[in-house]
């Protein structure tokens, strides 16, 4: 098992290029296609105010102009983080907005790659990641808009409840899994049932995870005021961690997306990239 089609969002934000790093690294490290997809979001008319009407060509123009631009500089930075990178490529332009383009060029990528949105950067869709995690089926490695240190992948620590959704991460994250150098499964509050953790809480996962030759550390938190999200970014500073892999939980309606607790503190203070599932 391993990634063969990478999808990474190519935005027209100024720190497109944190994330575009990241993908072009894990396409080489995997011998994967990295196909780069732009969104060019449709054309919305203004509302019409009482006693006459915008021009509307004018605001054609605007926006035609707009989404132009934003096209040609992300192709741009698409071309600049993979020229002479011996990688084979692709560039697609796709029709509408971002998270229902992703959600559907996705299903036919084994992960995507996308950039967390920073406050300054309205051309990043603020909910993007968790949409996308969401309504894909497919993992979300997202990539701070800080950018990384180092290329992540050796050193990663698996946040583990048992839950459908974490075994759904940990099986998409396989392949960086069975590569890490060290693998760090944190277990936070643990309760033993039998619908979920164990007798050990983490033995089992770990177990599974051995038979495919990870190198596996179990370590188990308790999380004051219930803050998980919190005792897991700060143990993986404590451990020097690269890659935090965890499922995501939530539901949708029309296009308002709710998510868990721990979910939203990582996509909020993530200093390391977090690959996601649902």
């Amino acid at each position: 098992m391993g990634y063969k089609t990478i999808l990474v969002h190519c935005d027209a934000s100024k720190t497109v290029a944190h994330h575009l790093d990241v993908a072009v690294d894990v396409a080489k490290r995997f011998d994967a296609r990295l196909v780069g997809v732009h969104a060019r979001p449709p054309f919305e008319a203004p509302f019409s105010f009482e006693g006459g009407s915008f021009p509307m060509d004018t605001f054609y123009r605007a926006y035609e102009d707009a989404a132009s631009a934003d096209e040609k500089a992300a192709a741009s930075a698409f071309e600049k983080a993979t020229k002479g990178k011996s990688l084979a490529t692709e560039w697609r332009i796709a029709n509408g907005f971002s998270d229902d383009q992703l959600a559907v060029q996705s299903r036919y990528a084994d992960l995507i790659v996308v950039g967390q949105a920073a406050d300054d950067s309205p051309e990043i869709q603020a909910d993007l990641p968790e949409t996308v995690a969401l309504s894909t089926g497919r993992p979300v490695l997202v990539v701070p808009h800080i950018g990384v240190k180092k290329a992540p992948g050796k050193k990663i620590m698996l946040c583990w409840n048992a839950s459908r959704e974490a075994a759904r991460a940990a099986a998409d994250a396989l392949p960086f899994l069975k590569a890490a150098e060290k693998v760090v499964v944190l277990v936070v509050e643990p309760k033993s049932s039998s619908d979920g953790h164990g007798a050990e809480p983490g033995a089992d996962v770990a177990l599974w995870l051995s038979r495919h030759g990870v190198k596996v550390d179990v370590q188990r938190e308790v999380a004051p005021d219930a803050d998980i999200g919190s005792v897991i970014l700060s143990r993986a500073a404590d451990l020097d961690i690269d890659m935090i892999v965890m499922g995501v939980y939530g539901h949708s309606r029309v296009r308002e997306f709710v998510m868990g607790g721990a979910s939203r503190t990582l996509l909020q203070s993530m200093t390391v990239p977090v690959l996601m599932a649902h």
